[in-house]
C-alpha cells in the first residue's frame, strides 16, 4: 500500500526515523510521509500505537482499491469516508473533493439536525451528508472488496493512582509538558502562541519559545479578556498583537466559517477563533494553542456538580452543550423522530466507565464526543482555511496518561477546579494567573444578535422561506420575538438554526 494521504505533525519523528532508517535532514513534510508509510509497513494496524502528534491518513493499494486509514487518538484532524453504489471508497480529510467525487450522491440526514438543535455541533460518526461518516478518533479503517472494518486501537481509560500527592502530580505536569514542548517545534521554526486570559494558553505561552502572542478583543470591556492577555505577556516579556473584533466583522465572516467548517458549528468563539487566525496568519505560520487539558483535568465549572449529578448522569449528560430539550425540538421541528436521541450517541461510553467516579465519566464523554465535534474540528477548519498550522502542545497522549491516572480531588474540589495543572502552572506563571477563574472565550453575541444594526441576516434567514423547509415558522417566530424582547438566553437556540441554515444555503 502507498500513501494516499497525511495531515499533521508527528512530534516523535526522532526516534521513529532511527528505528524506521529515514534520513532525519528531510524535509519535514517528505519526512513525516515517509514515516507514516514505513511505519505503516513495519506496524500495519497497529501504525497508530506508535504515532505521537497529530494526524489523520490513508494508505491505497492501487491495482484493488484497497484502501487503510488511520485517525489519531483524540481526532485533532479529521477523517470522512463514504461508499458509492458501485462499493467504491471516498475518503480523505476534507469533506468538499469527496462532495465533488464521481459516485457521491448529495443528500442532507435529517436526523442530524436533531442533534444539531442539542449539541450544536455534528457529534458522532454520521454527519449531515447522508452516507458521509466521520472515523472516529483512535480507529483505523480497512476498506476491502466493497466491505469495510472499522476498529479501535485507543480509547480513554482511567485507573486511579492513590499514592501520589498533588504536588507530585504538579511535577509529573510539568516535566511531562516540557519534555512535549520540544517535540512540537523544530529548532528552525519560529512559532507564535495564541493568548487568551486564561491557565491553559498562559501555561503553553510560559513554556514555549515564543516571542510573540496573538489575542483577540472587543470594545465591550465586559467581554475583552486582552488586558488580562497583555498583563501575562508583559509579565513574560512578549509581545501581543491584540485583534479587534467588531459585530460588522464577526457577522460578515459567518458565511466564509461554514463554508470552510464543511459542517455545521455553532459555537459562537469559532467566529471569532477564525478572525483570529486570519489575524495571526498574516504575521507567522505557526502557532501554540492551549486545548484539551479542560477535558483532560477537569477544568469546566460543570464538573464540581458531578457527584450530585452521580448515576443520574446517563440519562442527560451528552457533553458540553445541551440547549433544546425533545419536547422543544418537536413542537419545532417538521421532521422529528423519536428514536433519535442524543444520549445514545454516549450510551457506550457510560456502559465502558462502568464502576468509574461521575467525574471521570463526564471527562470521558467529553473527551470523546464534544472535543472531537466541537473544538478540535473549529481548531483544525480555521487554521488551515486562514494559511495558520496550529500545534496543541497539551494535546497528548502523554499528557493525558497523567490525567488518567490522577484521582478526581486533584482536577476538581468545591472551591477549584484543573488544581494539579494549575499548580504545575503555577511553577512559571504568577498564582493570579495560574488560579485565575475560568472565563471561556466569551463572545458578545446573545447583545449583538437582537441588535438591528448587525442581524439583518439571521433575522431574514430565521423568517424566510429556507428556514420554513425545517421550522414550524410560527413556533420559530415565537422563539425570535422572546429573544428579541428581551430573553436574552436564547441566543444560543437562535444561533445554532441560524448557523445551520446558512451552512446549508451554502452546500445544498
Amino acid at each position: 500500500m502507498k500513501l494516499k494521504e497525511y495531515r499533521g505533525h508527528i512530534r516523535n519523528w526522532k526516534a521513529l526515523c532511527e528505528e524506521l532508517a529515514i534520513d532525519p535532514s528531510l524535509a519535514r513534510e517528505e519526512r513525516e510521509r515517509e514515516i507514516v508509510q514505513k511505519a505503516f509497513d513495519k506496524w500495519q494496524d497497529a501504525v497508530g500505537e506508535h504515532l505521537i502528534g497529530m494526524f489523520a491518513f490513508a494508505l491505497e493499494e492501487e491495482e484493488n482499491g484497497d484502501v487503510f486509514a488511520c485517525r489519531d487518538p483524540f481526532g485533532t484532524k479529521p477523517f470522512y469516508y463514504y461508499v458509492t453504489e458501485d462499493h467504491k471508497l471516498l475518503c480523505g480529510t476534507y469533506i468538499r473533493p469527496i462532495l465533488h467525487s464521481e459516485g457521491f450522491v448529495k443528500e442532507l440526514n435529517p436526523d442530524m439536525l436533531q442533534l444539531y438543535l442539542t449539541l450544536t455541533y455534528v457529534a458522532g460518526e454520521d454527519t449531515f451528508f447522508k452516507g458521509l461518516k466521520k472515523l472516529m478518533p483512535g480507529h483505523t479503517l480497512r476498506f476491502h472488496n466493497g466491505e469495510i472494518v472499522v476498529q479501535r486501537y485507543f480509547a480513554p481509560t482511567f485507573t486511579p493512582d492513590e499514592s501520589k500527592t498533588l504536588d507530585e502530580w504538579a511535577d509529573e505536569i510539568h516535566n511531562t509538558l516540557q519534555h512535549v514542548m520540544t517535540e512540537v517545534k523544530e529548532p528552525s521554526e519560529t512559532a507564535e502562541s495564541f493568548l487568551s486570559g486564561g491557565v491553559d494558553s498562559s501555561y503553553v505561552l510560559a513554556m514555549s519559545d515564543a516571542k510573540t502572542a496573538d489575542t483577540v478583543g472587543y470594545d465591550d470591556e465586559r467581554f475583552d479578556e486582552s488586558p488580562l492577555a497583555k498583563a501575562t505577556a508583559d509579565y513574560l516579556g512578549v509581545t501581543l498583537n491584540r485583534c479587534r473584533i467588531t459585530p460588522e466583522e464577526y457577522f460578515a465572516i459567518v458565511p466564509w466559517v461554514m463554508e470552510n467548517m464543511e459542517l455545521p458549528l455553532a459555537d459562537a468563539s469559532a467566529i471569532a477563533f477564525s478572525i483570529g487566525c486570519r489575524a495571526t496568519a498574516e504575521h507567522t505560520k505557526l502557532c501554540y494553542s492551549g486545548e484539551g487539558s479542560d477535558e483532560f483535568f477537569g477544568g469546566y465549572n460543570m464538573y464540581r456538580n458531578a457527584e450530585r449529578y452521580g448515576e443520574n448522569l446517563k440519562t442527560f449528560y451528552v457533553g458540553n452543550t445541551n440547549i433544546m430539550k425533545e419536547d422543544e425540538k418537536q413542537k419545532l421541528l417538521k421532521y422529528y423522530n423519536p428514536d433519535v436521541l442524543p444520549i445514545d450517541l454516549a450510551k457506550y461510553i457510560y456502559e465502558e466507565n462502568e464502576g468509574n467516579d461521575p467525574l471521570t465519566k463526564m471527562q470521558d464523554v467529553d473527551i470523546r464526543i464534544w472535543l472531537e465535534g466541537d473544538i478540535y474540528l473549529n481548531v483544525d477548519k480555521m487554521s488551515t482555511a486562514a494559511g495558520l498550522e496550529i500545534r496543541m502542545p497539551l494535546t497528548d497522549p502523554r499528557i493525558f496518561s497523567i490525567a488518567s491516572r490522577m484521582p478526581s480531588v486533584y482536577k476538581v474540589n468545591e472551591e477549584q477546579n484543573k488544581v494539579a495543572f494549575r499548580t504545575a502552572a503555577k511553577k512559571v506563571l504568577p498564582e493570579e494567573v495560574a488560579f485565575r477563574k475560568k472565563l471561556g472565550f466569551v463572545v458578545p453575541i446573545r447583545h449583538w444578535m437582537a441588535d438591528e444594526r448587525y442581524n439583518r441576516d439571521v433575522y431574514e434567514t430565521i423568517h424566510g422561506p429556507l428556514a420554513e423547509q425545517f421550522f414550524h415558522k410560527e413556533v420559530l417566530e415565537e422563539i425570535w420575538d422572546e429573544y428579541i424582547g428581551g430573553n436574552s438566553d436564547l441566543w444560543r437556540k437562535i444561533w445554532t438554526i441560524y448557523t445551520f441554515l446558512v451552512w446549508y444555503r451554502i452546500y445544498f
